[in-house]
């Protein structure tokens, strides 16, 4: 595996794996399970996932040393504030079973996302947590967040695939030290990205399928990423994308297929943030 340094050091895998929609407990245990023995050692959760319990007891029975694997979870919107972040914390921990948290992010740029940030930065000073970070942050948000907090974001966990680079807001997180990381690196297989022509001819050229040519691609823009699936197969095969590269013909093919925006989620239309700050994960 290989890793890409935060700006205090602590490093992230730059393939780790997706639990978003993987709620039911057993099936959630078991794919845990079955990352760790195809090679993950990243797990990525959220308090809105629904997982977070599963996922700790399929980590703390695999028999591995605490630091050989790597979790993050996210604060939902609901629990936004100073007081609210510490509850949601504490809670997440113990639902997870851990003492230490690798990796917190605020999950949605909505609700009091700065007094959450002011938890996170005290969560991080007691030790609590290794690294903080925030989750869709677009550019001008994760700006205005940098330019009035005390610590920066270490991460930004955002939409990034073929059909949407996010070349403004990869340059943005650069100006700030901030590390992205990949959702949806797939595109929710919207587009019939899988059988894309560019991406197919690639993948033939290298003997690899389209889902490695596209994880190829964002390692080699230096971008981590947390691909899911449930299906033991895939979770080797997006492992294996480590004995290719891809021309530099090649990538500028792929990005030539940027559309310039999402079709999953679109965080500036007032829709999505009546939307977001409805859901409700607890009473």
């Amino acid at each position: 595996m290989q890793h890409r340094s935060l700006s205090n050091g602590v490093k992230l895998s730059m393939i780790g794996y997706g639990t978003f929609q993987i709620r039911d407990a057993a099936q959630c245990e078991r794919c845990v399970s079955e990352a760790l023995e195809a090679g993950y050692r990243l797990f990525d959760t959220a308090a809105s996932y629904e997982n977070e319990a599963a996922i700790g007891r399929a980590l703390r029975s695999a028999g591995l040393p605490r630091e050989a694997w790597f979790v993050t979870t996210k604060l939902w919107v609901q629990d936004a504030g100073y007081d609210g972040t510490l509850r949601a914390f504490e809670a997440s921990l113990r639902r997870l079973g851990l003492d230490v948290l690798d990796l917190y992010l605020i999950h949605q740029p909505f609700g009091d996302y700065y007094g959450a940030w002011r938890a996170m930065e005290r969560l991080y000073r007691e030790g609590a947590v290794r690294a903080v970070g925030v989750s869709n942050f677009t550019p001008e948000r994760l700006v205005d967040l940098c330019m009035n907090q005390e610590l920066r974001p270490m991460v930004n966990q955002v939409e990034l695939h073929p059909f949407f680079q996010q070349s403004t807001a990869l340059r943005v997180m650069e100006d700030y030290g901030v590390v992205p990381q990949a959702w949806g690196p797939f595109s929710e297989a919207q587009r019939d990205i899988f059988r894309h022509k560019t991406l197919a001819r690639i993948a033939g050229r290298h003997g690899k399928t389209t889902a490695q040519v596209i994880l190829r691609w964002h390692l080699q823009r230096n971008i981590p990423t947390i691909p899911r699936t449930v299906r033991p197969k895939r979770m080797a095969e997006n492992l294996d994308v480590f004995d290719f590269e891809l021309t530099e013909a090649e990538m500028e093919s792929i990005a030539g297929m940027d559309i310039g925006h999402s079709e999953i989620i679109d965080y500036h239309c007032f829709s999505t943030a009546r939307q977001l700050n409805s859901v409700k994960i607890h009473g």
